[in-house]
């Protein structure tokens, strides 16, 4: 039996963060929570739990920063498949099995969810920016991959454990899982789709800071996909 782990970064997340995590819980699978040094009630709530793995960030370090520390965690904990997902309530944790399943059948390296494979069970829609930046991503970064994704920023993802060690990940923010796509190309690994439902509680969510304003937002995504195609990648030749 496969050995999977639910990771879930979280940053002041108290308003959503037990009823979430209950769900996670009663699926079965361990689960780790990386608390990226939020300053609400998170830590309090986090500690009053017995049920969950915590691993706390002294102070916020970044979306991407959380990932990484998900990522170790699974390889030292001797997992075989990782699950990631939100914990703002627009990720079902019934999926965690599921895409989980997928992976193990399809002999992909990740399962990426996307929520415009299947708009069945869709609540709210995506702030029109929002859509107009994630469509601009993913056709740019398909054309230059090579890929064949619909939905770049998803975040919720299983990835076979054996495969992050090949990993040279660097940036922090919200844009990693950008950098991870072009160094999953170079790896070439298998990755394939699967359909989530699309959940929209709140359409105001702020990114923080100037990432709120949706230009900047785009310069800096493409930022980080031009630096990882332009950067050495050292461990491209132990994965191969």
């Amino acid at each position: 039996m496969q050995k999977i782990l639910t990771a879930i970064p979280v940053f002041n997340e108290a308003r959503t963060l037990n009823e979430v995590l209950d769900a996670v819980v009663a699926v079965g699978t361990d689960v780790l929570v990386v608390n990226d040094g939020s300053t609400d009630q998170t830590a309090e709530l986090l500690a009053a739990r017995s049920d969950i793995q915590v691993i706390h960030h002294a102070k916020n370090s970044g979306y991407g920063a959380a990932l990484l520390t998900a990522f170790q965690g699974a390889v030292q904990g001797n997992y075989d498949v990782i699950v990631t997902m939100d914990c703002d309530g627009q990720h079902e944790p019934q999926c965690i099995l599921p895409i989980s399943q997928r992976l193990q059948e399809s002999e992909a390296d990740i399962v990426s969810g996307s929520r415009y494979l299947d708009t069945a069970g869709q609540r709210g829609s995506a702030p029109i920016e929002r859509r107009r930046i994630n469509f601009e991503i993913t056709q740019f970064l398909n054309a230059r991959l090579g890929l064949s994704l619909t939905d770049a920023f998803c975040g919720f993802k299983a990835y076979r454990v054996s495969i992050l060690p090949g990993f040279d990940l660097t940036e922090t923010g919200y844009a990693m899982p950008l950098e991870l796509w072009v160094q999953a190309s170079r790896l070439g690994l298998k990755v394939i789709e699967y359909p989530v439902p699309l959940i929209y509680l709140d359409e105001k969510r702020s990114f923080g800071g100037q990432l709120d304003d949706g230009d900047t937002r785009m310069k800096y995504y493409l930022d980080v996909i031009e630096k990882s195609l332009n950067a050495p990648f050292a461990r491209c030749s132990s994965n191969g």
